[in-house]
């Protein structure tokens, strides 16, 4: 059986302990690879080697770091086929959707090599007579990434480049149930010219998270994942006085108004929902639709009903699998629920199968009406291929809706009505908004912006504010004296 590596010090070795996590092919729950519970020592090693490589990262020139994220993009498209590849075989993803998580990654890395024009700092001349004061951005030293199982090239790729780049090293730790993505990027990053110790990756649960959010050299930890989850990482960083960035739950909503082209909508909503078999933070789960738009759930539902899932490598497959049978489980009991509660389901996918992966887990589409913002289909995250259909009367009491939810990560209206378009995007209490447009994903010379409960922290992901997350400013005021002294002390504050 394949066993996952740990990356430390710049060296690929075979992990020392006796614990490992199995590493299953979702279509049929083989397992296809084993990833280490890393021991207490190998987390000490990959910290202490990241600390080691910082002495000497930190000061090279941030042109030459940037120069190793043009070579680690030019290898992640060369490679992103096969990249493309291990990530289907290790989460389900449809071959088509996988290279578009790697590729949503490579973006971030051509931000990363951007990263002269981002470390500038800012001057004033003369701020007192003869005082210059200048500012310089620095990096903060070992930083962390925690990453989810849904898009295990995007989200690594979110971290450690900008990081990296900003010159700090790093510490990985990806999800347990699909780190071979990961580990071929790391892979990739060495061949790019990094030096040894300035990324290490290591594998395993809760314990190995805990060690990297109470470990005294680690300063600062970015984390995707589940709200409680995101929870405890945010207040043990922070009360270890680490910096901390915690993407955590979402419930997505589309509001569609009357007067929206009615194809646009059923097309965007079909992918935007079942997509990924809705295992997407930014997946549209709720259709909010107002006025006369009500009409058209029923043909929104024909149309998703259409497509099934099926392997990555099936053409015809809108979707794979779910990550895991708990995920299959947790799915399918809210789909009950939802029965159970009174809203009435158009499309059924819960006996879905793939014949010969009849072991796989798999969930059809789903698609349920009268729906209740009191119904647990509507408070809880279901992350699967279920879409909740809400109607209302009017766009404020859409907004209302929508802002009444503890979530805001991302949202999107359809409508021709540039009135609406901007009364929407300006009212609406979330981070993230489209304008027919259904998973408003900015790219990286923005920042991924959640609001609320779908994330913790201060500065978000990519663009400048992860350069801000991970490094300090360091403000300079300076005097040079030319000629005669000024007599006296100064015993005020005042620059003179």
């Amino acid at each position: 059986m394949k066993q996952v590596p740990l990356l430390i010090a710049g060296e690929f070795v075979a992990s020392k302990t006796s614990s490992f996590i199995d590493v299953t092919n979702p279509a049929n729950n083989e397992v296809i690879a084993q990833a280490p519970i890393a021991t207490n020592d190998e987390m000490e090693a990959a910290i202490a080697a990241a600390k080691e490589a910082f002495k000497t990262w930190r000061d090279v020139p941030v042109t030459e770091r940037a120069r190793v994220m043009m070579r680690y993009q030019a290898l992640l498209k060369e490679h992103q086929d096969e990249i493309a590849e291990i990530l289907s075989q290790e989460t389900g993803k449809t071959f088509v959707d996988a290279k578009g998580d790697v590729w949503r990654g490579i973006e971030v890395v051509e931000q990363a090599m951007n990263m002269p024009a981002l470390m500038m700092g800012e001057t004033v001349e003369n701020v007192a007579r003869g005082i210059d004061t200048y500012s310089y951005i620095q990096p903060l030293g070992v930083c962390a990434g925690i990453t989810p199982f849904n898009f295990p090239a995007m989200i690594p790729l979110w971290m450690f480049p900008m990081a990296i780049a900003a010159g700090n090293t790093f510490v990985l730790k990806p999800s347990e149930q699909d780190p071979l993505t990961p580990t071929r990027l790391a892979e990739l990053f060495l061949e790019a010219g990094a030096p040894k110790g300035v990324l290490n990756v290591v594998h395993g649960a809760k314990d190995q998270v805990d060690h990297l959010l109470n470990h005294e050299d680690i300063k600062a930890v970015s984390f995707v994942g589940s709200v409680p989850v995101g929870q405890h990482i945010y207040k043990t960083a922070t009360d270890n006085m680490k910096r901390a960035q915690c993407f955590a739950g979402a419930k997505n909503h589309s509001v569609i108004m009357p007067d929206s082209n009615k194809q646009q909508v059923i097309n965007n909503l079909v992918g935007a929902s079942v997509g990924a078999a809705g295992q997407r933070c930014m997946a549209i789960s709720v259709a909010v639709f107002v006025g006369e738009s009500k009409e058209w759930i029923e043909e929104v539902a024909a149309e998703i009903a259409k497509v099934k899932p099926g392997l990555w490598n099936d053409d015809e497959a809108g979707f794979g699998p779910l990550i895991s049978p708990q995920a299959k489980q947790k799915v399918i009991g809210l789909i009950q629920k939802g029965k159970d509660e009174g809203a009435t389901c158009l499309v059924d996918g819960s006996e879905a199968t793939v014949e010969g992966y009849e072991s796989g887990n798999w969930v059809g589409p789903t698609v349920f009406t009268d729906v209740t913002t009191t119904m647990s289909i509507y408070e809880q995250e279901i992350f699967g291929p279920v879409l909740c259909c809400v109607t209302v009367d009017t766009l404020e009491e859409a907004i209302a809706l929508v802002n009444a939810n503890p979530y805001g990560n991302g949202t999107s209206i359809f409508t021709s009505s540039g009135a609406a378009a901007r009364k929407y995007q300006h009212e609406i209490e979330v981070g993230q908004v489209g304008i027919n447009v259904p998973i408003p994903v900015p790219l990286p010379f923005f920042s991924f912006t959640g609001w609320k409960n779908s994330f913790y922290g201060d500065l978000h992901a990519y663009g400048k504010q992860a350069v801000r997350f991970y490094s300090e400013t360091k403000t300079i005021t300076s005097r040079w004296f030319d000629g005669d002294i000024p007599s006296g002390p100064n015993l005020t504050i005042n620059l003179k």
